[in-house]
This record gives structure tokens, C-alpha cells and sequence, in this order.
């Protein structure tokens, strides 16, 4: 625990606690559906390997260094406390350097940990229940949650959320599972792929938190800001700030560049997931084309105003406009230069489109592959 003032600032066993108090419980299945739901999912992850592999052109024995693990929602929560620890400790101690510098630390001291620990709870408890899969980039292992080998990482799939959304869209159910493990084997696949790639990430997010200038009490508030929208809207009087997201309120022009070349990445890899998933559906999702469409009229529609707010202060809408941009990105340049054309892309991270790139893919090719042939 990193402590401010005498006090925990986050206390991370009462955050995973009030987050599996307050998430939502999963759609209803008997216990024997449940099953047959993660022994389908399970042998889908593994299917979909040699699919993604054939598709891309990419692959590595390293692959199965990454264990599959299927999820419920709390299991989602545990593991994703884990790798928050791990990624936003060099923030934490960075804060807890200036607990005594200024009324910051004082105020945090007395708020102290477990509130904080609440607030981050009820964040993750809205995040819980929205998540289908995802590929964890900075999993430590634990007892319960087993993390990757050399390359580290793990892939969850959360299959209460898969069947919640595979009924709400009203689409083949064993085809969307195999759809969404497409999905989420293409960023398996990338990292277990590209040795140098986490390595690349971890180095932008550590660089970008390290150059974070904010006081502890300023970074509190945002977090407060946040969690107080699940429980009601904002305080009485207080102003709307624009719709900025966390990220946003936090930087510093250094960090913008940063964050430039960090949404590029982000981009280029959710983008190539959701052409991979689209590319490789015909050939063994039969209703790929109903599911794509259903699946994007609901990204598009969002939910309640309050789902809206949140995902905007959260950053959530940048993760869809990445989804969108990215796959163009994608899309364009395979149909300029071909699949090996464009996995010269994971060559080195100075072949990595920049944000201007993923916006124009004929800039990428120019000058990747210009260079390579000159």
C-alpha cells in the first residue's frame, strides 16, 4: 500500500470488496448452462489461435506463455486491481514523495485510503459489467489469477457480460462467443508476437505517469469527480468542466505527446483486432455481418446520460473512436500493400504509425515502406 500522510491513499482490498458488493449480478443461467458457457468460450480461445495465426500471419510459440482465464465479474475486478497496483505505483510513490509539500497531502492524509479505496471500487464496479474480454498487458501472477510467462499477460473473458450481450442483440450465441475470442486472440497474438512490444508500452505509460504534475489532492478529486457521478451527479453548484476525460485533466505538455503516441499504438492494436475479427468471421462465423452491425448500432447508442458522462470523464469515448480510426487504419493499408506489407508495422516502435498516420494511411506507407525499399 502507498501511503500519504500516515494513511493508505488507495486501500486496494477495500476497493476489489466494494466493487463485488456493488456490481451488478450477471443475467440468470442455470448452473449447467454456465458451464457449457466457459467450456465454450474455452474452446473457442483456443480455436481461434490457429484462426487469427492463418489470418494475420503472425504467431509464436511464445502464445501459450498467456494463460486463458473465463471470468465472472469479481474475478474481472481482482485482476484488474492487480495490474493497476503494478502500473500506477510509480504515480503513487511519485505522490507520496509530496505528501508534505503542500495542503495536498494534509487533505488526503485525513480523507484517507478506504474512501478513496470506495470510490475506486464503485469505478470498477460500472467498468464490471461492460467488459467482454480483455487482454491484461501487466499482469502479476497471483494464487488465483495466474499470469503470463516471459512476456507476461492474460486473457480474461467475462462470460456473464458475453451472454448478457449475446441476448440483449438477440444474435446466434455460439457465434458471437467465437467472435469475441477472435477479438481478443488478435491482441494475444500481437503481444506474444512482438517481443518488443510490452516492453515499448510499458516504457510510454510509466513516461507519461512520470511526468505527471499534480497534486495529490487535485488527483483525489478527479477520482471523487467520477465516482460521484454513479451515485447521483455532481455536487450541488459545481460546474460542468466540458466533458474532459481523467487523462485529459491531468496533463502536462510533455504528456501530450505522449499521450499522441500512446493513442496511436492504442489504436493500431483495437483497430487490427476488429479487422481481424471481421476478416477472419466469414469464413467460420456464419452471422458475422448481423452481429457487426447489431454489435456497432450499440456502441454507437451508448446507454443511459449517466453511462454517457461516464464514459466520457473515464476516456471511454477515446477507446471507441480507436476501435474506429484504428480499423480504418488498418483496413486501407492492407488493401494498399497486403498482409506483410502491413505487418511490417510491428517491425520496431519506429515503424508504429503515429496519430497523424492513423488518420492518413497513405503517409504510413510512405514512409515505412519507402525507406525500407530505398
Amino acid at each position: 500500500m502507498t501511503s500519504i500522510g500516515g494513511a493508505e491513499m488507495v486501500d486496494w482490498n477495500l476497493a476489489v470488496a466494494t466493487a463485488t458488493r456493488l456490481v451488478r449480478p450477471g443475467p440468470e443461467v442455470s448452473r449447467d448452462e454456465a458451464r457449457a458457457v466457459v467450456t465454450e468460450l474455452r474452446r473457442h480461445a483456443k480455436a481461434s489461435e490457429e484462426h487469427v495465426r492463418g489470418f494475420t500471419r503472425m504467431g509464436t510459440d511464445d502464445i501459450h506463455d498467456t494463460p486463458i482465464l473465463v471470468v465472472d465479474r469479481p474475478g474481472w475486478v481482482r485482476a484488474n486491481v492487480a495490474g493497476f497496483r503494478e502500473i500506477l505505483k510509480p504515480l503513487l510513490d511519485k505522490m507520496q514523495e509530496r505528501r508534505g509539500t503542500g495542503a495536498g497531502g494534509a487533505v488526503l492524509g485525513a480523507v484517507g485510503g478506504k474512501v478513496t479505496g470506495v470510490e475506486l471500487g464503485m469505478l470498477l464496479s460500472f467498468l464490471a459489467s461492460r467488459v467482454l474480454g480483455q487482454y491484461e498487458t501487466f499482469a502479476p501472477a497471483g494464487r488465483d489469477l495466474p499470469g503470463g510467462g516471459r512476456n507476461g499477460g492474460r486473457l480474461l473473458l467475462v462470460a456473464p457480460n458475453i451472454v448478457h450481450v449475446e441476448r440483449e442483440l438477440d444474435v446466434d450465441p455460439h457465434d458471437f462467443r467465437l467472435w469475441v475470442c477472435l477479438h481478443e486472440e488478435t491482441h494475444r497474438t500481437q503481444f506474444s508476437s512482438v517481443p518488443w512490444l510490452r516492453d515499448h508500452l510499458e516504457g510510454e505509460i510509466q513516461s507519461f505517469l512520470g511526468e505527471t504534475d499534480v497534486d495529490p489532492m487535485t488527483f483525489l478529486e478527479r477520482v471523487r469527480e467520477a465516482a460521484q457521478s454513479l451515485s447521483g451527479g455532481r455536487p450541488e453548484g459545481e460546474e460542468d468542466d466540458g466533458g474532459r476525460s481523467l487523462v485529459e485533466l491531468v496533463q502536462t505538455p510533455a504528456q501530450r505527446e505522449i499521450l499522441g503516441r500512446l493513442t496511436a499504438v492504442m489504436s493500431l492494436l483495437e483497430g487490427h483486432a476488429d479487422f481481424v475479427m471481421d476478416g477472419v468471421g466469414p469464413e467460420v462465423v456464419a452471422t458475422v455481418s448481423e452481429i457487426r452491425e447489431k454489435f456497432q448500432q450499440r456502441r454507437a447508442k451508448g446507454a443511459s446520460r449517466l453511462d454517457l458522462a461516464l464514459r466520457r470523464l473515464l476516456g471511454l469515448d477515446a477507446k471507441l473512436r480507436q476501435y474506429r480510426d484504428g480499423e480504418r487504419f488498418v483496413r486501407a493499408v492492407v488493401d494498399q500493400v497486403g498482409m506483410d506489407g502491413f505487418n511490417r508495422v510491428w517491425t520496431s516502435p519506429n515503424t508504429l504509425p503515429t496519430k497523424a498516420e492513423i488518420s492518413k494511411p497513405a503517409d504510413w506507407v510512405a514512409r515505412v515502406h519507402r525507406k525500407a525499399e530505398s
